[in-house]
């Protein structure tokens, strides 16, 4: 009877462990909704009317991730992070050029393009004009091209109900990347949202790098001169690793603002189809401040494979690269239940 029930429990322990075999990245793209943003007007704006048509669709359930309100005591207009949070992402006057600016620029235009093309990861490189800043953005490009070859995505099972994929494109591993100058007027929204609401990297004197996945998700930013090459393995295994945790506020990172409706885009996406060309070498500028690079490079030494202490995530030892140690477990579970089913009926 122990023995049976042994049986069962490891027979349950391998089933729980290989539940939802959906890369992080995509589990995102399909199921987690982008945080809103909270722009924050004065009175005078609500008086101006040309300024309150172009607000009028935003407030009325409109595509972008915002909240929009008035306050009384307020003389600017400013961008938060969220309702809960003091630190604006841009203060000034709103004018239908600001919030143009607020709402979309060509950078963010080529991060949808390349999320609904199937990219895993984009990693956004903010990058001053000097040689050393070069130096480092083109290291970077050349370790992802080489995670690119040796990672390996979850096996999908169509037929596991956990592990189904919602509307969008193929499921690919793709990290690519798209460069940014610092001084670049048109994106100084966007750089000051990938730099982070915490404000551990100051974009005005540091370039740094983000990880943006999903519906417009940055997992980190990072100083170019800290982004080693073990971090950028930590973080591109993580992001193509199995979803083991589905609550969207207990990973790390935050949203950009994006004016997109992704339920629409999606659908579109998976009627299209991506394209086989997509994963071939290209460079595409949407300006001259922008470039996307996914060029090919040779293979640089291995490196170290701890996960957990660089993303923030509990010292347990749950993840391995390009595996999570819950599927080893379920594995291991598995194999000895049907041992020990052989071995009592051999009795």
């Amino acid at each position: 009877m122990l023995t049976r029930l042994f049986i069962i429990g490891l027979t349950l322990a391998a089933s729980t462990a290989c539940a939802c075999t959906i890369p992080v990245f995509r589990y995102a793209l399909d199921r987690w909704e982008a945080d809103k943003f909270h722009l924050v007007l004065p009175p005078s704006v609500t008086q101006d009317a040309s300024v309150s048509d172009l607000l009028r669709p935003l407030r009325a359930n409109g595509k972008a991730n915002l909240d929009i309100t008035t306050a009384a005591t307020a003389t600017t207009a400013e961008l938060k992070y969220s309702r809960e949070s003091d630190r604006p992402v841009w203060a000034g006057q709103l004018d239908s050029a600001s919030l143009a600016t607020l709402l979309d620029s060509p950078a963010r235009q080529q991060l949808l393009k390349q999320i609904l093309a199937g990219d895993s990861v984009i990693w956004v490189i903010v990058q001053g004009r000097s040689e050393a800043d070069k130096t480092e953005a083109d290291r970077i490009e050349k370790r992802l091209r080489f995670l690119e070859q040796v990672a390996a995505l979850p096996v999908q099972n169509p037929n596991d109900p956990d592990s189904q994929l919602g509307p969008g494109p193929p499921l690919l591993l793709k990290f690519t990347t798209l460069r940014l100058q610092r001084d670049d007027p048109a994106e100084q929204t966007l750089i000051q949202m990938l730099a982070g609401p915490q404000g551990k990297v100051d974009p005005a004197s540091t370039s740094f790098a983000a990880a943006v996945f999903g519906r417009g998700r940055v997992l980190g930013a990072w100083p170019l001169v800290d982004l080693d090459d073990a971090s950028l393995e930590d973080a591109c295994m993580f992001l193509v690793g199995r979803c083991s945790c589905r609550m969207k506020n207990e990973n790390p990172g935050w949203d950009i603002l994006m004016n997109v409706d992704w339920e629409k885009a999606l659908a579109a996406a998976k009627e299209s189809g991506a394209s086989p060309s997509l994963q071939v070498e290209q460079k595409v500028s949407p300006s001259p401040h922008v470039t996307v690079t996914t060029k090919a490079a040779t293979a640089p030494p291995p490196v170290s494979k701890d996960i957990n202490a660089w993303i923030g995530l509990p010292m347990d030892d749950t993840y391995v690269v390009g595996l999570d140690k819950r599927a080893l477990a379920g594995i291991a579970a598995a194999a000895l239940a049907i041992i020990a089913i052989f071995l009592l009926r051999k009795k």
